[in-house]
Parts: C-alpha cells; structure tokens; sequence
C-alpha cells in the first residue's frame, strides 16, 4: 500500500516506525513569569503574513491525466471555498471564470446559475455572466440572460444599456427599439430617454425622436426638458414648431409656476430670429407678472438685450460709467472707506471681467487698518472674506481662493485679537476641496495662537460631521480647560457622550460640572443633568440630585420642580411624596422668610390639592394661606437724606401670627427687668393682646412693633397715622408730661434692642 493509505495521522503526529508517541507530562503548572497576551499572537501572525514568501514552481502539464489532476484539484480548492461561504460572490466568479479559461461553457454556465440562485440581486454577477456569454458569441444565451435580468431588476440601468448596446452592435435595429420600448414603460430618469432620443438620431429617425420628446417632457415636466424640445426643433430647422414649442410650454406652467429660465429661453430663441420686438414683449409679460425676487436673472438677461438692441444702451454705459467715477473719488477722499470699496466692487463684479475685478479687490485690501482695535478691522476683513468667496465661487480658481485665505490670517494680529469667522470659513474651504488634513491643521494652528469658544465649536461641529468622535472628546476637554464656568460645554459633552451610548461618561461629566466652584448659569446645568438621570429612567438619581441642590438652595422655583417630580412618577404613593415635599418647601421657606415664594408655594400646593387631594387636605392648605395687607416704609437716598414714604402689599401668615404673643411676652419682661417699675395687671394684659382680623391689625397699639415688615425700623404706620391725626387735633398744653408717649419710646427701642441681640 502507498503512503497515502496508511491510517490517518494523531493529533500528535507519529514517529517513523508509524507508532504514535507518548505525550509529554507537564510537571509544572504554574503560570510562567512571562506571560504571552492574545494580542502578540494576533502581531506576530500578521508579521508573518507580510513576509515575502517565494513564488510556487510553474507547473507544466504533459498529458492528459495531470490535466484531469489539475483540473479536479483546484474544482476542489474552489468548491471547498463555496461551501465554507457561499454569500461571497468573487469566489463564484473566479470559479467561473476558470471554467471559461479551460473551454468548459456548460460548467461555466452551471457555475453562474448556482450564483444566481444563492443572490440573484447581484448585478455585477449578471454583468459578468452575460458578457462571458458574448465573449464567446453565444448571442441567443446572451439575449436570454438580459431578458431574464431586466425582468428580474427593471431598475437597473446598467442591464437595458447594455442589452441596447448589444442589439445596436448586432445591427438588429427594430430589436434595440424594442428594448427601448420596454425600457420606457418603467419611465426612467432623464438620461435613458435621451439616449433613446440620440439612438433615433443616429438613424435620422426625426419623427420618431420627436414623439418619444413628447412623451419625455410629460414623463419629465422640467422646464430643461421643455427647452430641450425646443432646441431639438431648431437644430433641424422647424422654426415654427420650436416657437410652438415654447408657447406649449407657457400655457402648461400657467402663471402660478413661471420659471424665468423658460422665458429667458424663449426671448434668446426670439433674439436669434431677429424679432426683437417679440423678445421684449416676452422679457415684459414675465416681469409684469413674476415676484422681483424670482427673476433677477431675467431682468439681468433683459438689461444685456436692451443694451444690444434698445435705445437704452448708450445710457446705460453713461451711467455705470459716472457711477464708477463717483467711487473712485470716494475712496481716494478716504480710503479706510469700507463701505465705498463694498459698493464699488459689487458695480464691477456686475460687468464680469474677471482680471478688473481682482484688480478692485487687491486695491481695496491693501488699505490695512492704521489701528491695532479690533473694531477697526470688523470691515476690511469682509474685503478678503468676499475676495475668496468670489474666487471660489465665481472664477473658480480654488488656489487662489486658498492664497487669499492665507494672506488674511496672516495678515492679522493674533495676539492682540482674531476673527473665529475667518478661520472657520477656511477650515469650510478646505473640506469642501476634501483636504481634511489641511483643515484640522488650519484650527488647531487657530485653538494655540488665539483660543476662543467659537472656534472650539466650529471644530467640535466640523469633527462631529466627520464622525471623529475621539477627536471630539480631546476638543471638548481642551475647551473645558480653556474655560470651565461655561455650562453649555458641559452640557454638549454630556449630550454626545449619552448620544454615543456612554451614559456613565456622561453621569462623570455632569458630576464634574456641577463641582465646579464657579459656574455662569449653573441652574440650567442642574436642570440638564436632572432630565438627563430622568431620561435614563434613573428615578432615585433624580431625587438624590434634587436634595443635593435644595442643600444649595432654597428657591422656590426648585421645591416646585421637585414636587412635580414626584407627581409624575408612576407609584402608588406618588400623591404623598409630592405633599410631603410641599410640607418640607413650607417649612424652610419659613424659616428663610421669604415671603413672596412662600406665597407662590401655597398657591401652587392650593392647586395640586384641588386636583388630587381631599377636602381635609384642600382646607388644611387653606389655613396656610396668608392674607395682604397694606404698609408703609420710609424711603431713603444713598446720602441718607429722607426722601418720603411709599407703600407696599404684605403677607401675614397665621403660622407667624401664632407665635407673636410668645415674643411680645418676651420683650416686656425685659422691659419691666429695666425699668424696675411693676405697671397694672390690666395694662399688662391690655398690651399682650393678639389681633386675629384685619380690623385690629389696623388700630394696634403704638407700642407693638411690626414684626412682619422687612426692615428692624418699620413699625405700624396706621398707629402713627393717629397717633399724628390726635396731635394735630388736640395739642397738648406746655407743661403737661406724656406718659404714655415716653413709654411707647423706651418700648420701641427695647424691641429694637431685643431684636438685634
């Protein structure tokens, strides 16, 4: 028996005498002290891959058995390489293309079928099997294949070209106009139905290139396709039927979708005929009733035909010529004139000669400020702004447009200011000629001479439509270390992180953000990251984060959002979170004494409880609810000179009015401790008296000070009213001594004392 009979070989190998080894033991297992990662593996494999390996031997086939050999060996390479993955169709057409090379058309036609049954969407696989089929003038199987192709993927373009190609080469003409028929029911784009057109041409079949034109503008309604027709006809010399044509074309847009470009097509047609009258009565009737801003080429086009063949001509020349002359004095008189030198060479770019308007604008741009101020050069950058603009866009010359970019921001001084608009318009030229590179370079040579926020944001943007999201993260840090009180930074990292899927980078950042000791609006930051933790669903997180933020604050607006935070939430006891978070709102804001948001907390509390509470809970916020009353203060200037009284509105909670008798028990036992002076029990309870209504709040006594007004000083100004109104009506005899009126003065200034111990 050969070699190639013996047993199959072990995993091991076998030795010479055909017995299979003894493996070896491993002693020592433990991990050795050089440890080999997955990754060097993958390296040195694809090191290996590179290395220049020696080319095969030729091969030469003798006979016909070593090419019945060879031929079954590589049908076994390429069969082994089809059922390990049939979807790659590169490995069906090698095979087939062997076959062909070898003269075997019916295993080469059985190779491209088999493909065609595993993805007969392929359209180069179709490409290839059909033209192999003309490669070998089988036309019949050729024909066959573009039929079953075009039924099977009518919108491929690529087969009805070919297929057409192919009759038009057989000379089978009628054939070919059938494909073309059969092509032209799927009503295609615009560039089948002209090289039907030019196919009918080519055998000076005018008529029926002038139907399938009818059929094409209908199909196709633009107004090109229209003109199209029309120049079709002139070209053969219908003069009549190209005017037709044109007036078909009018009455089917009507007046509610006039095109300028139809009638500027019209009116050249007319022009050529010598009925100059005709095209200016077209030039009138799409002025009279297109809008201004539609047909500014039309009136353009109107001006030149004057120009040509009116009266207006010469005037016109007079004109643009005193115009120019009066812009040249302007800028000779000043020429810092910026808005002189806009003027002037916008006049020139209107006549189009290209060398006498960079000759403009080279002298308009040599005007460098005198003056170092940044608001000096807000004009004259415009100048080389428009300058490149125009190059890029009018004389398309995008070298040049790049040298004028260049001289510009050379031009400038960076360390004392610079133009972020500039360089971003730069940076845009340079993608649009796709030199990315260059465009990188160009803002990051802008972020390390003058960093500012615009250009930080221009790179982000321009980053993030590349897809560079690692360049974004490095911009967006160099942007935070450049200026870290910016909150909306903050936010757009935060926002592409939770974009990108990273909602952990996105939580650090926020938390980062809001531990900044100086921030620009850090209220919108927390709301951010607040809807950011909602939006993720992290309920917990959001409250967490609203506790943390009323240990900062105590505003009004954040107890509310909180409040409707847990109302919002879909639990059972989402109606007592939210009553215990208003009880907690009322509880400090009292404390805090801020009595115009604690008012805006009850009446938001009064309406939660009309819509969710109970009758209990609705009357338990309405004894909270505090009632207006009307006081005076006195005003006065910064030299504190009196300057009058003015009146406000304020609140007198029952919460503060229950725990006034306490305090005002409190003031007169350090008054009595400092007078010594033991006063009647009645006059004792006459003063510890509480008023429960407005009635008795107006005529309190003048010795009760105004606990609720904003100022120590402020004391009831309705006592003093009287008190002034009994001066001025009983005076007082000159030797008689005020009792009462010495008293009320020593307990005010002992209110006041306690007050500020």
């Amino acid at each position: 028996m050969s070699s190639d009979a013996q047993l199959e070989k072990p995993l091991g190998g076998v030795t010479k005498m055909g017995k299979v080894p003894k493996m070896a033991k491993v002693k020592n297992k433990a991990p050795a002290e050089l440890q080999i990662t997955a990754e060097q593996l993958l390296r040195e494999a694809k090191e290996r891959e590179l290395e220049i390996v020696p080319a095969p031997p030729k091969q030469k086939i003798q006979d016909e058995e070593e090419l019945a050999d060879y031929q079954m060996r590589k049908r076994k390479a390429f069969e082994d390489a089809l059922r390990k993955n049939k979807s790659v169709m590169s490995n069906w057409i090698k095979y087939a293309t062997w076959e062909e090379s070898q003269g075997q058309l019916d295993r080469t036609r059985s190779v491209y079928e088999r493909a065609l049954d595993v993805d007969h969407r392929n359209i180069g696989l179709w490409l290839k099997y059909t033209e192999s089929e003309m490669r070998n003038k089988q036309v019949n199987h050729a024909r066959n294949l573009w039929d079953r192709a075009v039924t099977i993927l009518p919108r491929a373009n690529q087969f009805w070209y070919k297929y057409t190609y192919m009759e038009e080469m057989l000379n089978n003409i009628p054939g070919c106009r059938a494909v073309f028929e059969r092509w032209m029911e799927w009503e295609p784009d615009e560039q089948p139905w002209l090289t039907y057109i030019k196919y009918e041409l080519r055998y000076k079949e005018l008529d029926r290139a002038r139907m399938i034109y009818e059929k094409f503008v209908f199909v196709h309604p633009h107004v090109r396709n229209w003109i199209r027709f029309a120049k079709f006809e002139e070209g053969h010399g219908f003069i009549n039927s190209s005017r037709n044509i044109y007036e078909r074309a009018v009455e089917f847009y009507g007046e509610e979708h006039m095109d300028e470009k139809l009638f500027i097509a019209f009116a050249k047609y007319e022009e050529n005929q010598k009925e100059h009258d005709r095209a200016r009565v077209i030039y009138k009737y799409a002025l009279d009733n297109m809008n201004k801003e539609q047909c500014a080429e039309l009136y353009k086009s109107y001006t030149i035909h004057e120009k040509k063949f009116g009266e207006r001509a010469g005037i016109e020349n007079v004109i643009l010529s005193k115009r120019k002359f009066q812009y040249e004095e302007e800028v000779k008189e000043n020429p810092m004139n910026y808005d002189a030198w806009f003027d002037y060479v916008r006049l020139v770019e209107s006549d189009g000669n290209v060398e006498t308007i960079r000759e403009t604008y080279e002298r308009a741009i040599s005007n460098v400020p005198p003056s170092k101020e940044k608001h000096f050069w807000r004009r004259y950058i415009y100048l080389w702004i428009n300058y490149a603009v125009y190059e890029e866009l009018e004389a398309a010359d995008m070298e040049r447009a790049r040298q004028v970019y260049r001289a510009a921001l050379e031009l400038i001084p960076h360390k004392r200011f610079t133009f972020a608009k500039l360089w971003l318009l730069y940076a845009q030229f340079e993608i649009r000629q796709k030199e990315v590179d260059t465009a990188r370079r160009a803002l990051g040579s802008s972020l390390g001479k003058c960093p500012k926020a615009k250009l930080f944001r221009g790179y982000i943007d321009l980053e993030i439509q590349l897809r560079e999201f690692s360049r974004c993260r490095t911009l967006y840090e160099k942007f935070l270390e450049f200026n870290p009180e910016n909150v909306q930074t903050w936010m757009k990292f935060a926002e592409l992180e939770t974009l990108l899927g990273d909602v952990d980078r996105a939580r650090a950042l926020y938390e980062l953000a809001i531990n900044q000791p100086r921030l620009d609006m850090p209220e919108i930051l927390w709301k951010a990251y607040i809807d950011f933790e909602t939006e993720q669903e992290e309920t917990d997180r959001a409250r967490e984060l609203y506790r943390r933020l009323l240990e900062r604050t105590q505003h009004v607006k954040v107890w509310l959002s909180f409040a409707q935070f847990e109302l919002q939430q879909e639990h059972d006891d989402r109606l007592e979170q939210a009553r215990h978070v208003y009880e907690q709102a009322n509880k400090a804001l009292r404390q805090a004494r801020e009595k115009e948001e604690r008012l805006m907390l009850l009446e938001a509390w009064r309406d939660f409880e009309r819509e969710d509470g109970s009758e209990k809970s609705q009357a338990q916020v309405a004894e909270l609810m505090p009632r207006r009353v009307k006081k005076r203060r006195k005003i006065e200037a910064e030299d504190g000179s009196d300057q009058g009284w003015e009146e406000y509105f304020d609140y007198i909670f029952p919460e503060d009015e229950a725990a006034k008798p306490n305090l005002k028990l409190l003031a007169m036992a350090k008054m009595w401790k400092k007078k010594k002076d033991v006063e009647p029990e009645e006059d004792q309870e006459g003063h510890e008296s509480v008023e429960t209504s407005e009635d008795v709040a107006d005529t309190r006594d003048e010795n009760e000070e105004n606990i609720d007004a904003d100022d120590e000083e402020i004391v009831n100004e309705s006592s003093s009213d009287s008190e002034d109104e009994e001066n001025a009506i009983v005076p007082k005899p000159s030797g008689v001594k005020n009792d009462k009126s010495d008293d009320s003065s020593d307990d005010e200034e002992d209110a006041k004392r306690q007050k500020l111990e």
